[in-house]
């Protein structure tokens, strides 16, 4: 079948809120844009499948000191106060913008005030769908993105791809792309997450761009045995059991190594004795889909024990991502834009998030900006945009250096047995990771030389390479970084040292490297 030619000036790769914000905004910025979600937009990603907190705070200076504050010893001090506050600023428009122009059904308080500090995510992304399409953004559905494409001057110049239920390729030249595509949670099966295989950062790093936190993506959401729904908030209000039922002490919904290392041992019950009656209704209105299970099995969470495991989660709930370096979220390749996921969130963060919250605003705010840059960027070239020579730059998982034969099940099982484990990648030790990015990294050379395929097959073979790579960016990153901080928890080296208090760059794809950025003390303090 013949190749699907489009041009626009600015290619949003992606379909949740980050892609959503960027194709709006690159549009109303009067941009040509098309949009090209894996799934359909609207209704894929991990934000559409649940529902999801959002870091709004009215603009009371003491308030966003305070909501700045709460994060930045948890992060390792690595946030930047400007990103923060500039995030705050954007958020609470973009919020509002929901609530007014969208009519966006949020809850009412008791004072009769919309309580806009959380989204019910179906609702939104369906909201955000009808926004982009009036203006005027042609979203191909069910059309993931393979690779990017690069003008003579290794500019970005758009993307191409496979579109599934056609069964046709396609391909975009662009002025400019934004890369929204989410992070890595490994086919880990968390809720909404089988479409985040780390694909945009492969891009990226593919074109020539860097990565920034990478050691920052060892999160593991807590759920019931037996399901997909990671909403690690709701197990603030826990009391955690071993199989004999004693209680797991210093067990709790932030502090979960206790919990994975007795589940190395056996199980872990739970119970959510410690809300009261009014949290437990605020907790059934505010995320009907997690007690679904629960209603299902006929257990009551907060009388009765059940059972729970962890779930890998990735750079979805970690922090680290394709590294930006202008306020309109440009990367390090011209032409090349990042937000939500795919981006590192270290800037307002540092090194620690959770689900919601923080996420949540950054999508919206960085995918508001890498728009707008982006349909500037493309404004800028003129007509020049569309008839510039590409040239495509996938390579890894798509054109092997030798013969075809590797199976991308056989390569997916490989990477999952060095990064799902919690005593890999959760309970992280040198001694541990060392022979775990060995591992990785021959994978990596045995893909290199022969996994590939066309259609529909390329698709889940350069899943496959997406995924090798991000594991071998954690990996190297995490053994870079001899302390703790953050999330990045090493059991060989405890203590935070002081010395390290900087940002790690990296990046590579058969060499990969990792590098310190200049110390941030001078840009938060």
């Amino acid at each position: 079948m013949e190749t699907l030619d489009l041009t626009a000036d600015v290619f949003v790769a992606g379909g949740g809120p980050a892609a959503t914000w960027a194709a709006l905004h690159a549009a109303r910025d009067g941009a040509d844009v098309v949009l090209a979600d894996k799934g359909y937009c609207g209704t894929s990603g991990a934000t559409a499948a649940a529902g999801t907190g959002v870091w709004y705070v009215p603009p009371d200076p003491a308030a966003r000191e305070a909501a700045m504050d709460s994060r930045e010893e948890l992060g390792g001090r690595l946030a930047d106060r400007r990103w923060a506050a500039r995030v705050l600023d954007e958020t609470y428009e973009r919020v509002n913008e929901l609530a007014v122009s969208a009519r966006f059904p949020f809850p009412v308080g008791p004072d009769g005030r919309q309580l806009r500090n959380g989204l019910h995510g179906p609702e939104y992304l369906r909201r955000m769908r009808v926004l982009v399409r009036r203006a005027g953004v042609r979203i191909l559905d069910h059309s993931p993105v393979t690779e990017l494409l690069a003008g003579p001057s290794g500019a970005v110049a758009g993307a191409a791809g496979h579109q599934r239920q056609g069964g046709q390729d396609y391909r975009v030249r662009a002025g400019a792309v934004v890369l929204a595509t989410g992070g890595c949670a490994f086919l880990s099966k968390a809720l909404g997450c089988d479409v985040n295989t780390g694909d945009g950062a492969l891009f990226a790093a593919e074109a020539g761009a860097d990565l920034s936190g990478m050691e920052f993506s060892n999160a593991y959401g807590i759920a019931p045995e037996g399901t997909s729904v990671t909403k690690t908030a709701f197990y603030h209000f826990a009391t955690f059991f071993r199989a004999d039922g004693s209680v797991l002490e210093g067990a709790s919904g932030v502090r979960r190594s206790p919990i994975a290392r007795e589940l190395l041992r056996g199980k872990v019950y739970c119970r959510l004795d410690r809300a009261d009656e009014q949290a437990r209704a605020a907790m059934r209105l505010a995320q009907p889909n997690f007690f679904l299970a629960f209603d299902r099995m006929g257990i009551d969470p907060f009388t009765e024990r059940f059972p729970i495991t962890l779930i890998a989660e990735g750079t979805v709930r970690g922090t680290g991502g394709i590294r930006i370096v202008s306020d309109d979220c440009a990367t390090t390749v011209p032409g090349l834009y990042a937000a939500g996921d795919a981006a590192t969130r270290e800037l307002i963060c540092g090194g620690f998030t959770g689900g919601g919250s923080h996420n949540a605003a950054w999508a919206m705010s960085s995918g508001t900006w890498a728009g707008r840059g982006a349909a500037r960027y493309a404004r800028s070239l003129g007509s020049r945009a569309h008839h510039r020579r590409t040239l495509a730059l996938g390579e890894a998982g798509l054109r092997p250096s030798g013969r075809v034969d590797g199976d991308h099940r056989e390569v997916i099982a490989a990477i999952q047995r060095e990064v799902l484990p919690y005593d890999k990648n959760y309970l992280r030790h040198g001694n541990v990771l060392t022979p775990a990015l060995a591992s990785l990294d021959d994978i990596w050379t045995r893909l290199r030389t022969s996994l590939g395929g066309s259609g529909e097959l390329s698709v889940r073979t350069r899943q496959a390479a997406a995924m090798a790579a991000h594991a071998r960016w954690m990996y190297r990153s995490a053994l870079a970084r001899t302390e703790t901080r953050g999330m990045a928890k090493r059991l060989d080296f405890r203590s935070q040292d002081p010395a390290q208090r900087h940002r790690l760059h990296s990046g590579g794809l058969d060499t990969v490297w990792v590098r310190p950025e200049r110390t941030v003390v001078e840009a938060v303090s």
